[in-house]
């Protein structure tokens, strides 16, 4: 029995050995992982940065060589414009004239609409206040159909007549 007990003893030891040596082993291959995963997150971190400057420095070369193409037309256009402003300044001076007087033409259009113009103040009426104001528009609407007749006849007459000038003028001038 005593030696039962020896052999059971030593496998005891034995076990208890291996057994320690396994979790050394454990400990140590947990601590390559660590360290691995720790090296990982290191190169990734290494690498991240290096992309981050890479795309830093392409946004640079980017926005400096559109500032150049910008310059560049900038510069292109300013030289058109000088060339033709020294070829057609006098071209451009009488167009400002012909655009001035279109301008106050416009400006004199409008205030003759705008005082043409009646504002409709209807919110507040009644149904035979409403039946006077149709009334009131629509013999002012006839009556600005009737003086727009009466001017489409007077410009054909008036261009009708212009044309028989001409013919005589050219008549005579043929004699």
């Amino acid at each position: 029995m005593e030696k039962d007990l020896m052999e059971l003893q030593t496998l005891i030891e034995v076990h208890f050995e291996s057994r320690k040596k396994e979790e050394e082993e454990l400990i140590s291959l947990k601590e390559r992982i660590e360290k691995r995963r720790s090296e990982r997150a290191e190169q990734h971190r290494i690498r991240s940065e290096r992309d981050k400057e890479r795309q830093k420095r392409l946004e640079e070369e980017r926005a400096r060589k559109e500032e150049e193409e910008a310059k560049k037309r900038a510069e292109d256009d300013a030289k058109k414009k000088k060339t033709l402003t020294s070829l057609h300044f006098g071209g451009y001076m009488q167009k400002l004239k012909r655009s001035g007087k279109r301008q106050t033409e416009r400006e004199k259009k409008k205030k003759i609409l705008s005082e043409r113009r009646k504002s409709l103040d209807i919110d507040n009426l009644g149904q035979e206040k409403l039946k006077e104001k149709a009334k009131e528009l629509w013999d002012w609407m006839y009556e600005l159909e009737a003086e727009k007749f009466d001017l489409q006849y007077q410009f054909t007459r008036q261009k009708y007549e212009i044309n028989v000038l001409r013919n005589r003028v050219s008549d005579h001038q043929k004699m």
